[in-house]
Order: structure tokens, then sequence, then C-alpha cells
């Protein structure tokens, strides 16, 4: 008898601990949870973290996140308003608001995504196709970046800043990327509010050119990059020339004042040693006529010359006065 009492109380206590830990769940302090039983919400969301009790076997627990998630929005192609085909990649960030419209509207998580990226993927392809390419493209009507800033992107994001720069109409920008965003926050947020929901955010990742006209976007850059170099280089050229000419004109003027100075000071050192030579042969003039006469008699004369005297010559006046004298 003692045996099948102590049995049953076993058998009990199992039962009881059995369903203590099925009556008993944990929530984080990252989540949030609904209560059902059949399918009907039976207590008000949990959103405090901490050890909760339910009825075993009857109650069923639907666990939700409660932070920031992420919506990745598929890329896809759209038409602006200028009719320019685009590729489009947007992102956005929500949280759940209201667990219990959640979970009627949405169910779960997957779910969720599926009916807010029907949402937003309608939105923003209203959005693009009120706007032309420009106002998707650009956030202010700042200058277009340079060269030189351009060059710091990496390949693929200076690429499409190219693209865009040389084909979109540069004039003045009525809403901008910013604004049209924030147009897209202001339209899917009511809506997204009915899946219990609150959209934080919602950004455009990316935009591109479609494939097929890829290619001829990327010559014409190639095309426009290439005039650009080939007129700094014609720049460089004229500069260098002009550079040459300054050279070659200050290279004239300093030979020519040189050359100047030079004459001046020759036609100094020149007077100065006829002013010598005059002061010396005016000492003896008879002598410097001597001198000066065999002198030429050197230069005019040589050992094949044959000298026919006449009687009444100067040029031979010394050699007639010494050729008598001859011993």
């Amino acid at each position: 008898m003692k045996s099948k009492i102590l049995a049953t109380t076993v058998v009990v206590l199992a039962i009881g601990v059995a369903l203590f830990f099925l009556s008993i769940f944990t929530v984080d302090e990252t989540e949030l949870a609904i209560v059902t039983r059949f399918g009907k919400i039976v207590r008000e969301p949990i959103t405090e973290a901490g050890l909760k009790f339910r009825w075993p076997l009857l109650d069923k627990v639907h666990v939700f996140p409660k932070n920031l998630r992420e919506w990745d929005g598929e890329k896809g192609e759209l038409p602006t308003h200028n009719k320019t085909y685009i590729w489009v990649d947007t992102f956005a960030r929500w949280r759940i608001s209201d667990p219990i419209q959640f979970y009627q509207r949405a169910v779960n998580m997957e779910k969720a995504q599926m009916l807010m990226g029907d949402i937003l993927d309608s939105e923003v392809k209203n959005a693009i196709a009120a706007n032309d390419l420009i106002e998707v493209v650009r956030n202010s009507n700042r200058k277009m970046a340079s060269l030189e800033e351009l060059s710091s992107l990496d390949k693929s994001d200076s690429m499409i800043a190219n693209a865009i720069e040389n084909n979109v109409d540069n004039g003045k920008i009525d809403f901008g990327r910013e604004k049209i965003t924030r147009m897209i926050l202001e339209q899917a947020k009511p809506k997204i509010a009915k899946l219990g929901i609150d959209l934080v955010d919602i950004k455009i990742k990316r935009i591109n050119y479609r494939e097929d006209v890829q290619e001829s976007v990327y010559d014409r850059m190639i095309a426009e990059r290439t005039q650009i170099v080939e007129r700094f280089r014609s720049e460089g050229k004229g500069e260098a020339q002009k550079i040459l000419g300054e050279k070659e004109k200050m290279l004239k003027k300093i030979q020519s004042e040189a050359y100047e100075k030079a004459q001046v000071i020759k036609g100094k050192a020149d007077a100065t040693v006829t002013k010598l030579l005059a002061d010396a042969y005016s000492k003896d003039p008879e002598f410097y006529s001597f001198v000066k006469t065999l002198s030429i008699y050197t230069e005019a004369l040589d050992k094949s010359s044959s000298v026919v005297l006449s009687t009444d010559t100067d040029f031979f006046k010394y050699l007639k006065s010494y050729s008598g004298k001859r011993p």
C-alpha cells in the first residue's frame, strides 16, 4: 500500500514539475512577446524582460524582436519623369510599434518583410517616376565635384558620379534626393503603421544606369575626359611656349645689356691705350714714324719681294736714307 502511495506521489510530483517548466518562459531585453490561447490573444503584450508565466499546454508564446530591424529592398529598374531608366537600390529601418496589431496583420517576421516591401517598392516607384533624374541624384545645388575630388572615390562610385555629372541637366533642383526620400517616408509610414510597424527611415542606397546603356555612357565619359586631357595638354604646351618665349626675351635682353657694357668697357680701354700711345709717341715723333714704317715694311714685304725705289717716294725714305750708309 505504501509503495503505491509513494509511486503516485512521485508521478504527481513529476507531472507538477513538468507543468511548472512548461508554464514558465523568459523574455530577453531585445524581445517582446504575445501570448495566445487557441489563436486568440489573452493578455497584454509583454515588453519587459524577465521570467514570465503562462498556462501550460493551453497558451502559446509568440516572440518578436524589439530592436531596430533592417529591410533591404530588391534592386529594381525604374523610369524617371524624363524617361531615363535607372536601377534603384533602397533600404529601410523599422521596429515593431504595436505587437498585437503586428501579430494580427503580419503574423511573423517573414510576412512582415514581404508586406512592408510591397508598400515601400510602390512608394519608391511613384517617387522616382514623379521626378527627373537630377532630382533623384542630387541633394543640393552645389557645384559638381571636380576631377581631383572624384579621383578620391573608388572606381565604381567615380564612374557613376561622372556619368551623372555628364548626363543630367546641371540646372537647379527643386527637391533633391533627401527630400524625395523624406516624401517616400511620409507616404509609406501611415500605411506600414497599420501592420503595427514604425517605419523609422528609408534611404536610396545606390543608383545606376541600366546595363544596356552603361557602356555608351562610359564611352561618352571616356571621350569627354579625353577632350579634357587634350585641352590640358594644349594649355600646357601653350604655357611652355610662353615660358620659352619669356626666356628667349630675357636672354636677348641680358646679352644686349652685356654687349653694351662690354663695348663701353672696350671703348674706354681703347681710349686709354690711344691716349697712352699718343703721350708716348708725342715725346719723339720721328722715332714713332720710324717704328711705324718698319712695322709696315714687315707686313708688306717678304723675302721674295722685289723693290723698285723711286727718288721721290716717302714710303721708302728710310730705306733710301740708310741704303747709302751701308759699309
